[in-house]
């Protein structure tokens, strides 16, 4: 798999997020920033993400996920923000 093709799994399954992907074959970093985000705990945002990828994961697609997740306001002062 590609960056591309991983974004675009998480945005046809996960609306309202921006996703800034990196990695190779089997192993991706994610990055996602959206409003649904908000109020929830770091774990419910990790199993929002993975929950998305699941078929993927189990399929061996993708082996190994980090995921870090902001709202926009976290994501301004992040430092995965590259605009920051």
């Amino acid at each position: 798999m590609q960056p591309s093709d991983v974004k675009g799994l998480l945005e046809s399954r996960i609306d309202g997020c921006d996703f800034h992907i990196q990695g190779e074959g089997c192993n991706f970093q994610v990055v996602a920033v959206g409003e649904v985000f908000a109020g929830m705990s770091p774990v419910k945002r990790q199993q929002l993400i993975y929950g998305a990828l699941s078929d993927e994961i189990a399929s061996g697609a993708l082996h190994a996920v980090s995921i870090k997740t902001y709202t926009p306001a976290q994501w301004q002062d992040a430092p995965e923000n590259s605009r920051a």
